[in-house]
Order: C-alpha cells, then structure tokens, then sequence
C-alpha cells in the first residue's frame, strides 16, 4: 500500500455479516466501497491478488484522467466529478497521486467528434484552449506532426493519474475507516434469487445482504452465460521509452498527456513521469485476451508498430531505449458504456464493469453512482443497463 500500513483480517472477520461485500478492488470496486463505508454501512472489501496487481485493468503506472469525450457529456461531468474526488483524497492523505500535465486532444477541422468534444467541453465549463497546428509545432517542438490542418484542444486542469499506487490509496483509505479488505477469490453464485452468501476459493462463506462483483477482465469469466458475448477483454501493449540523460524536453512541464483522435492507430502518450519513461500505446482493441493464462510478453510487431510512430511523431526518440514494457488487458463492453446493473437472476448482486480502456479516471464517479442506487435506488441510467449491452462489438464511446 501506499502508506506502508498493513491491512490484515482474522477468520472472524469473515465470518460476519456485512451490509455489502464488493468484489475487485479495481478503480470501480475501490471507490464503491469507500462511498459505501462514508455512507455508514458495513463493508467486505475482496480480491484475489490485491489492488492494482499485475494482472489487473488497474494497475500499471498511469492513466489519464481528461474531459472530452465527443458529444458523450455524461462521461465529461463523471470526469469532472471524478477529478474533484481524486484530487479531495490526495490532499486528505498527503499523497501526491495526480500530475497535472494539462492533456492535449488532437483534432482536425469538420471532424464530428472534435467539434462535438469542443461543445460539450464549452456546455460543462470545463477550461480549455484551441491551439493552432502551427503553435502545437511551437509549443512542443519535441513533437511532429504531419497534417498542418490538425490542431488541439488543450484541457489544462487535466493530467495524468498514478494508477497503481492511487487504487490502493482508495482501498488503504477504506479500510481506515473501517471496511475490512481480505485477499479471496470468489466464486459465482449460482441458482436464481437473493443471495445470503457466496463462496470462496478456499470454501469461506462470504455473507452480505448485497453483493457488487467489479472483477473487470475476470467478469466473463464469473459470468459466462450471461456476459461471455457482452464484455470483451482484449490484449493491449504499451510501451515506455527513456529520453536522453537530462533532457526535459519530454517531461512536465515541457510535455502533456496527449491523445491523437485524428491518427487511425490510436496513439495516445505521456509525459516522463516520476523517471519512468515517454509513455506511448495504442488505443484499439488487440485480440482476445485471458487474463490469467495471456501472455504479457511484447510482440515484435507490436515494438516496430511503436517505434515507426515514435520515428514520425517523436524523431529525436526514434532511436530512445524501451526501458519498461506491459502487456495489459482492455475489458470493454460491445458499446464502450459501463455496465453498472444488477445481475438479473439475483436482486442483491450487481455487475460493475466494462470500463477499461477509459474506465480508472471515472472510478470516484462510478463509486458514488453505484453506492447511490444500492441504498436509495432511484433512476438508473439507461446506458449503465444490462439491456443495453450488445452481442455485437460497436465501440462508440472513445
């Protein structure tokens, strides 16, 4: 954990009942059981490994948090909420977990999503900057690009989040204030109606009167039948290259968060952060991907793939070492929305996931809106719903 302190259990532990018992201690998972133990109830709090281990969609050193989202103004204001949560929890702790590097969204004129983001952008009164083509060159010379009718859309209040070492502040934070957090692997409960209990691995009963399985990659898994056609996780590379010794042309301040709309590749990056590296990876969906038996080696492939952009985009890189590497996993759904839903042969368990691929930065959001429904039900939203998952692949929230 972050601090350095020490979240244990004893056997008694387990054997209570809880109000709620959240399974995955992923971004979504964390910060819905730290809304549920803020709000008074009791809180189980599992994983198999713990937060942000290498297996899961959580972890990892960074991901960003930004607000364009196209005309998508639901996800703009979870970030905006989001943002504000995260940063409460670093101030509160003392622990430095957000970069503000300012993220920088490249566009092209006429394109429908770049005008949809500077839209909604401009209705939710988010900050942000129109910059030329030609003062991106000026700004950031380290950068090339090649279409001068491309510009940005520079969010300066956005950054960069450090994932790994942020989940597990959340979960660290729970259990401070007295959600109980213990190292299980769960079973899927089985059979139809509410449930007292489930099991784990290791034959404990888990007993809650309501269950929330936020297990990201590992939900098809749990859930074959039911969203083995619905939740996809796919294999997804990235990249980390070192700058020459004592250059800062490519670290805060000199360097945003950057994300490349008008590339058909998907290239997005961050800045050196913290001395790891020029971050660089590719926003599309890789193959099909287990997350337990998946191979996280790199691919040749996918290595020139990085290495060709770096030569076009970063020329004074094109040559950079790759000093650190990961092999991850995306776990979209069909559509890109979250699943937030309850399962619908048990009343008191709900699903909560489909988010990475741009899910971590909107975990406080999530937190907040599934605790919410859970104690005070009211309105769902309907692009949460399990009804609205598809069985066929149409990403259309990037």
């Amino acid at each position: 954990m972050t601090s350095g302190a020490v979240l244990c259990y004893n056997a008694d532990m387990l054997q209570s009942t809880y109000d709620v018992a959240v399974i995955g201690t992923g971004s979504f998972g964390a910060w819905t059981a730290w809304h549920l133990r803020r709000s008074g109830q009791s809180v189980l709090l599992l994983d198999a490994w713990g937060p942000g281990h290498s297996r899961s969609s959580s972890g990892g050193e960074s991901r960003a948090i930004r607000m364009g989202y196209g005309g998508d103004e639901i996800y703009t204001r979870m970030s905006m909420r989001s943002l504000v949560l995260w940063q409460d929890l670093f101030r509160q702790t003392g622990e430095p977990l957000f970069h503000r590097t300012g993220v920088l969204l490249m566009a092209r004129p006429g394109d429908p999503y770049s005008e949809a983001t500077e839209r909604t952008l401009a209705a939710a009164g988010v900050p942000m900057e129109i910059v030329p083509g030609a003062e991106i060159g000026r700004r950031y010379p380290q950068m090339r690009l090649s279409d001068p009718k491309v510009y940005g859309i520079f969010e300066p209040q956005s950054g960069a989040l450090m994932a790994r070492r942020a989940v597990a502040l959340v979960v660290e934070d729970a259990a401070r204030q007295g959600a109980v957090y213990a190292t299980e692997a769960v079973l899927a409960p089985s059979g139809s109606g509410p449930r007292a209990s489930v099991r784990t691995t290791s034959g404990q009963a888990i007993r809650a009167g309501t269950f929330v399985f936020a297990c990201g990659p590992w939900l098809p898994k749990i859930f074959p039948s039911l969203l083995g056609a619905r939740i996809y996780p796919t294999r997804q590379e990235v990249f980390f290259l070192a700058p020459p010794a004592g250059d800062r042309r490519f670290a805060p301040p000199e360097m945003p968060v950057w994300i490349d709309f008008t590339d058909h590749r998907g290239p997005y990056g961050f800045p050196d952060l913290e001395g790891r590296g020029l971050k660089l990876a590719f926003d599309r969906h890789g193959p099909a991907f287990d997350p337990d038996t998946g191979d996280r080696r790199l691919s040749a492939s996918g290595l020139e793939e990085a290495y060709r952009f770096l030569a076009e985009r970063f020329p004074d890189l094109a040559e950079a070492p790759l000093v650190e590497s990961r092999v991850c996993q995306y776990e979209n759904s069909s559509n890109g929305d979250f699943l937030i839903d309850r399962h619908p042969a048990f009343d008191n368990v709900w699903l909560a996931g489909g988010g990475s691929g741009h899910g971590f930065k909107h975990g406080p959001a999530v937190g907040e809106y599934l605790s919410a429904q859970i104690l005070r039900g009211g309105v769902a939203e309907p692009r949460f719903s399990l009804e609205s998952k598809l069985h066929t692949k149409q990403r259309t929230v990037y």
